[in-house]
């Protein structure tokens, strides 16, 4: 079947203009052309390019990555995240006074065990199918090879450091994930390059994960161009609203008449959400990675350490280490001191790499902005100033995981069609 086959005949249905072009906009302007909509893509920069969030992340589709990031408790780390601005999760003071009311309901989000079981049970039904989801857009749009679904290793140095995160597999297990147990000998059987330290594998077969984000959301992009969605090189600054209902999309190249809109605007989508009457507590996670290009050792199964808090795997530009968790804004200098750290945990989680020659390697850095909302869900649904105007954005750490799902609901929803999944989890006016 080709790419035009697969669409409804443009112009068929309502204009929609979805306001970016990441992981979530790509996904929801192919579900709103399947759906039979005129869609105009409004996104300033290169789909997939170095600046975009999904560009350099880890490439996990984590369908059991329901926990959300506090727990109970968390509140007694938060001295130690500002005395230690290098530590896995950091403060910088500077932006303390602005994201201290969105720290407080990251706290409270997390206070108990039933309300993070409720976020568990919520992000579950965004993520549940979602590497058979990829899968399927990949194969869509050219890339399959992009996408690989054999599972994903959470290793640990003792059955001890795995009690301690007993809370989050507990709540996992509520939700419908399964998970195998290696032991030491099994562990080093399926992970020889792996430091013998971790003595422990939580191996969760359903997952997956994809070699390059970068190339794969660039694909959904250009996807979507192909099967013709029009592509208008701007940012979107506002919107025209009359009597309720959504008349144009304002940009810094002028207006774009429309329907409906998605405001899938990832870290940036704060301002465009406050003009759609909707304003919610956005923060920026900056997260860091470090690429390997020539490495001789590593995973053979994408793996995260408990002890470091970083996700290593191959991708087709060479071994990619990220993780880190650092509120300071969207406009602060990066601080490439935290893609140091990534590095030398990769260098202690693979001991070969360590000997082998540094003339023989090239690493890379890299910073992105997760778009996090303080509860760990998305926002979802139909603005407070206009039905029109939809919500799309927030996944925080889950992004390109639940982009797949989110999209086929942001289309729904602009389509005027009853959503495949229940939103009210990820109302936006929980915040009003």
């Amino acid at each position: 079947m080709t790419v035009a086959r697969s669409f409804s005949v443009q112009g068929a249905g309502r204009h929609v203009v979805v306001i970016g072009a990441g992981a979530v906009g790509s996904a929801t302007a192919i579900e709103a052309l399947r759906a039979g909509l005129r869609v105009t893509v409004v996104e300033p920069g290169e789909a997939g390019g170095p600046q975009a969030t999904s560009y350099g992340n880890a490439g996990w589709l984590s369908s059991h990555s329901v926990v959300p990031p506090a727990l109970p408790g968390a509140w007694r780390k938060v001295p130690g995240w500002l005395a230690d601005p290098l530590g896995p999760l950091a403060l910088r003071w500077r932006h303390l006074p602005r994201a201290l009311p969105w720290l407080l309901r990251y706290l409270a989000s997390g206070w108990t065990e039933a309300r993070v079981q409720r976020t568990a049970d919520a992000l579950r039904t965004l993520l549940a199918d979602a590497p058979a989801l990829h899968a399927r857009l990949a194969a869509e749009a050219g890339v399959p090879q992009l996408i690989e679904r054999r599972g994903l290793l959470h290793a640990y140095r003792s059955r001890e450091e795995f009690e301690g995160d007993a809370l989050g597999w507990r709540v996992r297990g509520r939700t419908g994930v399964q998970w195998e147990e290696w032991q030491a000998a099994e562990l080093r059987r399926r992970e020889p390059d792996l430091d013998a330290r971790y003595t422990l594998g939580i191996f969760v077969p359903e997952a997956g994960h994809c070699r390059n984000p970068g190339a794969y959301v660039a694909a959904l992009a250009r996807h979507a161009q192909e099967a013709g969605a029009q592509r208008v090189a701007a940012r979107a600054t506002g919107f025209r609203i009359e009597g309720g209902r959504l008349r144009a999309v304002r940009t810094d190249a002028g207006e774009i008449a429309c329907d409906a809109a998605a405001i899938c605007a990832g870290a940036r989508s704060g301002p465009l959400a406050a003009a759609a009457g909707s304003p919610v507590p956005l923060e920026s996670e900056r997260g860091y990675h470090v690429v390997v290009e020539g490495a001789s050792a590593g995973p053979r199964t994408p793996t995260m350490v408990a002890d470091g808090k970083l996700i290593a795997h191959w991708m087709d530009g060479g071994l990619r280490a990220a993780g880190q968790v650092e509120i300071g804004g969207l406009d602060a200098a990066p601080d490439w001191r935290r893609a140091e750290i990534l590095h030398r945990h990769l260098l202690s989680m693979f001991p070969a790499l360590a000997i082998q020659a540094p003339q023989a390697v090239a690493v890379k850095h890299w910073l992105g902005h997760r778009p996090s909302l303080p509860d760990g869900l998305p926002c979802i649904g139909a603005s407070a100033a206009s039905a029109d105007i939809v919500l799309a954005f927030g996944h925080g750490h889950v992004g390109l995981c639940g982009s797949a799902r989110t999209g086929r609901l942001a289309a729904q929803l602009v389509a005027g069609t009853t959503p495949e999944t229940a939103l009210a989890p990820f109302d936006p006016a929980r915040f009003s």
